[in-house]
């Protein structure tokens, strides 16, 4: 068994904490954020069993403006 450090991007929705895993596209969700994390680890790690992945290099992640019309 290998180890992975993979990105949890969260963000809310209503009531729920939605937890999305750029590296691998799972996305699961909670109504904490600890909960939202521990159902996206679940779901990623159900994915990975059944879909391997080759070698995930380190994300490069950061932002950007945009202008949006109001």
């Amino acid at each position: 068994m290998t180890i992975k450090t993979l990105t949890a991007v969260l963000h809310k929705e209503d009531d729920m904490y939605v937890a999305d895993c750029p590296e691998v596209g799972t996305v699961s969700q909670g109504y904490t954020i600890e909960e939202a994390l521990a159902n996206l680890k679940e779901a990623t790690e159900l994915y990975l069993e059944e879909f391997p992945i080759p070698k995930i290099d380190k994300v490069l992640m950061t932002t950007f403006e945009a202008a949006i019309s109001a």
